[in-house]
């Protein structure tokens, strides 16, 4: 069997970090990683560099001739980084009245987001990573699999490149087809999810009109203050009803409660749909 080299993400990262050792001072040049006991990496040829499908579909979202669903779609099939990094453990007095030292275990880094959600942080480059957080350790991992670890760690989000020039949330549905290797629609783009919410919404004879759209926080920034219409946190969904005339407040709050409740019970609206926003007019 010839001999395998390291991934290139890994040795960019190395050289990166001051030199080709391993923490005992090893050199990691000449070293074998064929055998049974090291299986073939998946990204050997890989150079750490972001995945250009991914960087065409931001680029076209930002020139408006692209959407926040063919960004998702380009992710699909993207090479990604998740952080690794090394966390202490407690020290503990053993049998013989002696203090174990502190062991480091590594774990990955999760973020809070502005509504208290957890957030699983992934990079499209080495590069990227490494500006964020240097002492992080690059693990690659095809976005299926990167969407996985965030679902096994509870986060609802993944935010792409958190600091970077572009950061992109892909938000729980994304998140969960992602994971399950299915294509995802928007809610503001889904004719089965409006048909659904409409049906709803005419169980109450004062509802008019129901309309939806993407809502207030689809959108993100760049760093540079350029707005994208893709890649926000949320509101991801408004939804918008036109009720008949001379009906008093409480009467409208009881519509807009009647409602809401209504979708919060409707299994294809809850997985359809990460975050709501909903507007009255008259």
């Amino acid at each position: 069997m010839a001999e395998r080299a390291l991934p290139g993400h890994i040795a960019a990262a190395l050289a990166a970090a001051g030199g080709p050792t391993d923490s005992a001072g090893r050199p990691w040049s000449g070293r074998d990683l064929s055998g049974e006991g090291n299986p073939l990496h998946n990204f050997d040829q890989d150079d750490g560099a972001a995945d250009l499908g991914y960087l065409a579909a931001v680029a076209d979202l930002a020139a408006g001739t692209g959407s926040e669903a063919a960004v998702v779609a380009a992710l699909a099939t993207a090479r990604l980084f998740v952080p690794i990094v090394a966390t202490l453990g407690e020290e503990a007095e053993g049998h013989d009245g002696l203090t174990s030292d502190k062991q480091a275990d590594m774990a990955l880094v999760t973020l809070t987001a502005p509504d208290g959600r957890k957030a699983l942080p992934a990079f499209t480059s080495v590069a990227a990573l490494q500006r964020w957080h240097p002492d992080a350790r690059p693990v690659a991992a095809y976005t299926a699999r990167a969407a996985l670890s965030a679902v096994s760690e509870e986060a609802q989000l993944m935010v792409l490149d958190p600091g970077g020039d572009v950061t992109f949330v892909v938000r729980r549905p994304a998140l969960w087809a992602l994971a399950q290797q299915k294509p995802w629609t928007p809610s503001y783009e889904d004719p089965q999810l409006a048909a659904t919410v409409r049906a709803l919404a005419a169980e109450e004879p004062a509802v008019l009109e129901v309309r939806l759209a993407a809502g207030p926080g689809t959108a993100s920034r760049t760093a540079a203050g350029t707005v994208i219409p893709g890649g926000g946190s949320g509101p991801e969904l408004r939804l918008t009803l036109r009720l008949a005339p001379g009906l008093d407040a409480d009467a409208v709050r009881s519509i807009a409660g009647t409602l809401q409740q209504r979708l919060a019970a409707h299994p294809d609206f809850v997985e359809r749909v990460d975050s709501l926003e909903l507007k009255l007019t008259r």
